[in-house]
């Protein structure tokens, strides 16, 4: 049997798991309520941390901001908290943090660190957000996926398309300047 040696967690990563987390919890309660699913910037905190972090991380401190949000912390959209949020109507978008994280950021460890890889990970992550959500907004109201895309996906786009643009640009400084304060 071969012995794998299991990578610990350091504090420096640790340290970048909380930060970005508290960046969300901070950026994300600010939000405009345009229908049933708020508009919010987390996904644009959530797009710099899978661009300047590992995977992992990036998705760790996602899970942690919908982890502090579910005991109750208010931190999810216009300032609210409690696992009743992610069991109303838009739970599966704040579920679908995480896959977003995850999904944006294991497509750049795979496919590299340029700005077109940055681009298609948080296409990449921002579809696994949607379906999520998507599913979920569908299975709480009854609503067609037509009625459900046009409510739950259709009004964000435009939103989202700047919020990558932002993090394209802002995640790969963000990342080299990380890199050289710790080397």
């Amino acid at each position: 049997m071969r012995s794998e040696k299991r990578k610990s967690l350091s504090v420096r990563d640790m340290a970048y798991t909380a930060l970005f987390a508290a960046v969300l919890c901070a950026v994300a309660p600010f939000a405009v309520s345009i229908g049933p699913i708020p508009l919010s910037f987390a996904t644009l905190v959530i797009y710099i941390a899978a661009g300047t972090l590992d995977w992992k991380l990036s998705a760790a401190s996602t899970a942690l901001y919908v982890a502090l949000g579910s005991i109750g912390i208010p931190v999810f959209s216009n300032f609210e908290g409690g696992f009743h949020k992610i069991a109303g109507v838009s739970g599966g978008f704040i579920i679908g943090y995480i896959l977003c994280a995850l999904g944006a950021g294991v497509f750049i460890k795979v496919f590299g660190k340029k700005t077109p890889v940055y681009a298609l990970g948080m296409v990449t992550g921002t579809i696994l957000l949607y379906t999520c959500g998507m599913a979920w907004f569908m299975f709480q109201t009854g609503n067609s996926p037509a009625a459900s895309l046009a409510m739950c996906v259709l009004p964000f786009l435009p939103g989202d398309a700047a919020k990558i643009t932002v993090a394209c640009l802002t995640a790969p400084k963000l990342r080299s300047a990380l890199s050289e304060v710790t080397n």
